[in-house]
């Protein structure tokens, strides 16, 4: 196997707070993602999954910082690295494309321009080269007349044409490595299923490896091979999309299909996660779903699992797995003595 494009080991994320216990959004977090694979993290809101993303880009919010882990790109620690480096780093190698393109895009600089931008201050095109550059990535995306559109304004623009100027932007320097932090969610579902289908025909015609964060399992389904699932800030199960899909051995994930709609079976029952997600500053001891979940035992409020291995290239974070995976949906397994 090939060296991983990056490598995420034992991240943790959070607030340090003076005189008392820091709050760890994200913690103990780890996987790879090796160059071209297009890779899923998916949960819940406030799973921690965006954060993720915005540490590896160097974009966390002001007061929230990498506590602990490495992050290494191609092997090189981005963590060591200094701010001016970090910069350098985005664009050419490391791109990403926002969840909402209004606020991420400039109101007052057109479109075109922004496009334009990367190339020219990382590529180090003339503007005029620039300026052809982002039409060519314009007409790339499905952007029906680019010449004219580059022109326009991001108001101008409907939220799809938005979200394909952010995809000409991130993939306008060629990156290894596009991050894609719930690109689709504010859009129909007609232009998700496009936005989607090109980022996926972009990827696969340039090479570029994928870090894509969803809470939408469909999404997953069609866009990722390989993905972590994400509770409370922790990865509580992570294998090729098929095979969790197929088979899940953490009751989160279990629950997150159950609970979702087939349209292929319309008349299957939904089978509700109950509760809410503990609040990450008082998480409970031991698994932080076993409050919610109806698999748990005494054991399970003790400590939190260790990654334990269930097939090929799966782990899940549970201590009962392999009776999880013989469960009927919607039904407890027997509670062991």
């Amino acid at each position: 196997m090939t060296a991983p494009l990056l490598e995420v080991e034992a991240l943790t994320i959070g607030i340090r707070r003076r005189g008392r216990d820091d709050v760890r959004i994200v913690e103990d977090l780890s996987f790879a993602i090796q160059p071209g694979e297009r890779f899923g993290i998916v949960g819940e809101s406030g799973s921690g999954k965006s954060l993720t993303l915005r540490a590896i880009a160097g974009l966390l919010p002001k007061g929230v910082e990498v506590l602990s882990g490495t992050i290494r790109y191609r092997g090189e620690d981005l963590g060591g690295m200094s701010a001016a480096a970090r910069r350098k780093l985005m664009g050419p190698q490391i791109a990403m494309v926002f969840q909402e393109p209004m606020t991420a895009l400039n109101p007052v600089v057109r479109v075109g321009e922004q496009i334009a931008e990367g190339p020219r201050r990382h590529l180090g095109l003339s503007r005029a080269a620039a300026a052809e550059l982002a039409v060519e990535m314009m007409r790339r995306t499905g952007i029906p007349d680019p010449a004219r559109r580059a022109r326009a304004y991001p108001h101008e623009l409907s939220g799809g044409l938005r979200q394909r100027i952010m995809i000409a932007m991130a993939l306008s320097c060629s990156p290894r490595l596009l991050l894609c932090d719930e690109p689709t969610t504010a859009l129909d579902v007609t232009v998700q299923h496009q936005v989607l289908q090109l980022v996926e025909e972009l990827c696969d015609e340039t090479g570029t490896a994928l870090a894509f964060v969803t809470h939408d399992l469909a999404v997953v389904n069609q866009t990722c091979t390989e993905l972590a699932v994400m509770y409370s800030g922790h990865r509580v199960e992570a294998g090729p999309v098929k095979d969790v899909f197929r088979d899940p051995r953490h009751p989160y994930t279990r629950g997150l299909l159950e609970s979702a709609p087939d349209f292929d079976d319309p008349d299957r029952v939904l089978v509700p996660i109950p509760g809410f997600p503990p609040n990450v500053a008082q998480r409970p001891d031991g698994c932080p779903f076993a409050p919610r979940c109806r698999f748990a035992i005494e054991a399970c409020t003790t400590a939190m699992p260790a990654q334990e291995d269930v097939g090929p290239g799966r782990t899940a974070a549970c201590i009962r797995t392999h009776e999880i995976g013989s469960a009927a949906p919607g039904e407890p397994v027997e509670v062991l003595a």
